[in-house]
Formats: structure tokens, C-alpha cells, sequence
């Protein structure tokens, strides 16, 4: 065991598409950390958080052969980065042979034995009840795998990127208004404001909690787009320092040069997998139970 479908995402909080634009919209240019000297020091000093569950020698040893890496993602429900709870989880696996990315998304409400505390709960759970470290430890025994690292990002780094970049453009399938929005059907520009409503509206999609993932979707491809386009120096200084007041991960800045160098070319093909389950409430409270079959799905795509 490890330290511990629908194709498609089904459900997840709107913070999750910063947290995949950390790991492939920073490689808008591996220059750029040549050309800022703050870089490293953004990185190392304020986005750093070693954790003790992942062997962080077995890492490296994986980055310098080239190997297949496993990303925890997380988006934290929180005025800061340090409580709160994963409102949104993925395993990000970056194939650096096949040039691929396989995202496994798991439903904040998976009910799952939380790793450290010997109890049935909401796996959005432990975050709250012990940091990335009681995270980690409870994704890799749901998923039988070892995580290489993790990232985690509250929702105000969604809002102030997509203002630093100016505007994200999508392509919208349905039509709707939101606080004073009106998102027409086809190409949509919005700046951070207006990716937050469209990205939590739920109760006007006819699909509820599936049709917001699938703008989730959306808008991780327009900042990942617009990112890539990104080439001033001024903008990329205002994303880092943004990234360093929004988000915690055990990557130091070598082996994000080495992600930069050698796994930039994995997001050109993105494949997503939503572990599903069905509703049930339990002593009061609604959980999603996942049957092991699915667990298996999802086992599968990031152990093949």
C-alpha cells in the first residue's frame, strides 16, 4: 500500500483551477527565474512547506530520472492558507514520457478513514483536522500511491492572477446572469470577478454540481492560454509575489526548474477523471460513498 469512470471532473470548488496554473502556468518561461532574482527567494522563503510524509529523497531521485510525479492539489476554503478545509482535492500524475498530465479529481464529500485520527469522515476533512501532512497521508491511502508533493491555494489567488493578467476568455455552453454578470452562450471575456461567479454558479446549470466543474475545466485552459502569453516582466514579478501570499507546497525552487525544464510539455495533453459515488446521509450528515470499483478506476489511471 502507499505512504500512506466519468471522464470528466464532476464537482470541485472554484479554487482549483489556480492550483493546476501553479504547476503549468508558472511555465510561461523557465527564463523568467534567470531574469528575477526575487524568484527563488518568492519560492524558497515563502511558498516552501516541507512536509514529513513525503520522502522528499525518493522525489528528487524520480526528477532526475525523469520519472512519473504525483501532485496533490488542494484548494483551501480560508482567509489564509493555513486553515480551513479542501474544498477541492486532485491528484495531478505529470508523464513526462507520454507528454500528459492525468488529473484524478476525488469529491470533497468522499467518505473516507482519515489517516491519523482512526475515523470515517469527509475527506475534505483533514486538512482541517491536520494540514497537508493528515492530507496527504489519508489521498494516499484512499488511492494506494505515493505523493510527490502538494499545493495548496486559497480562493483569493483565483481572483487577484486573473486580474494580473488582465482577462481569462472561455468558451461558454450555457446562458445565464449572476450579480450583475450576464454570461452569454459562446467566447466570454471575464476578469477575476467575474470567473468567481461563473465558476460557483450551480443552481441555474442543469447539470448542478457537474456543469460548474466542467467550467472549472474552462477556466483552468484560459489561464493556462492567457498565462502562456504572458511575457513582461513587471506581470510575471506580480505573479510570483501573488503565488507567494496565496500558496504553500514542499516544491523548492531546483526541482520546480527541474518541473519547468523537463515536464512543461506535459500539459499538452490533459486527461480528467472524476471518482464518482452516491449520496448518503449518515447520523445526520451527507456524505458521498464511493463503491471500490471506482476507487479501482481511479487507482488504475495512476498506477498504469
Amino acid at each position: 500500500m502507499g505512504r500512506s469512470g466519468r471522464k470528466k471532473p464532476r464537482r470541485l470548488w472554484l479554487k482549483i483551477p489556480l492550483i493546476i496554473i501553479i504547476l503549468l502556468v508558472l511555465g510561461i518561461g523557465g527564463y523568467a527565474f534567470t531574469v528575477y532574482q526575487n524568484a527563488k527567494s518568492t519560492v524558497n522563503d515563502k511558498m516552501h512547506d516541507p512536509v514529513e510524509t513525503i520522502d522528499t529523497d525518493l522525489t528528487k531521485k524520480k526528477l532526475q530520472d525523469t520519472e512519473k510525479i504525483n501532485v496533490l492539489l488542494l484548494g483551501i476554503d480560508a482567509e489564509d492558507n493555513q486553515e480551513g478545509r479542501s474544498d477541492a482535492i486532485m491528484v495531478m500524475q505529470l508523464d513526462p514520457e507520454e507528454d500528459s498530465i492525468s488529473i484524478v479529481s476525488i469529491p470533497r464529500d468522499t467518505r473516507t478513514e482519515i489517516v491519523g485520527r482512526g475515523v470515517q469522515d469527509k475527506i475534505n476533512h483533514a486538512f482541517a483536522f491536520g494540514g497537508a501532512e493528515m492530507s496527504i497521508a489519508t489521498v494516499e491511502e484512499l488511492l494506494d500511491i505515493d505523493l510527490d508533493y502538494y499545493v495548496s491555494i486559497n480562493m483569493d489567488g483565483l481572483v487577484e492572477l486573473v486580474d494580473e493578467l488582465g482577462t481569462i476568455t472561455i468558451h461558454n455552453d450555457i446562458a445565464w446572469s449572476d450579480k450583475g454578470y450576464d454570461f452569454t452562450e459562446g467566447k466570454v471575456v471575464m476578469d477575476g470577478d467575474q470567473t468567481k461567479s461563473f465558476v460557483r454558479m450551480r443552481k441555474q446549470d442543469p447539470s448542478g454540481d457537474f456543469g460548474r466543474t466542467q467550467r472549472q475545466r474552462k477556466v483552468i485552459e484560459g489561464i493556462i492560454n492567457e498565462g502562456a502569453q504572458v511575457g513582461s516582466v513587471p506581470k510575471f514579478s506580480s505573479m510570483m509575489d501573488i503565488l507567494g501570499t496565496n500558496m504553500n507546497s514542499n516544491i523548492d525552487f531546483d526541482d520546480m526548474k527541474t518541473l519547468f525544464g523537463s515536464y512543461r510539455d506535459t500539459r499538452r495533453n490533459i486527461t480528467e477523471h472524476m471518482i464518482d459515488g452516491s449520496g448518503e446521509t449518515i447520523d445526520g450528515i451527507y456524505y458521498l460513498i464511493v463503491p471500490d470499483e471506482e476507487i479501482q478506476k481511479a487507482q488504475d489511471i495512476l498506477q498504469q
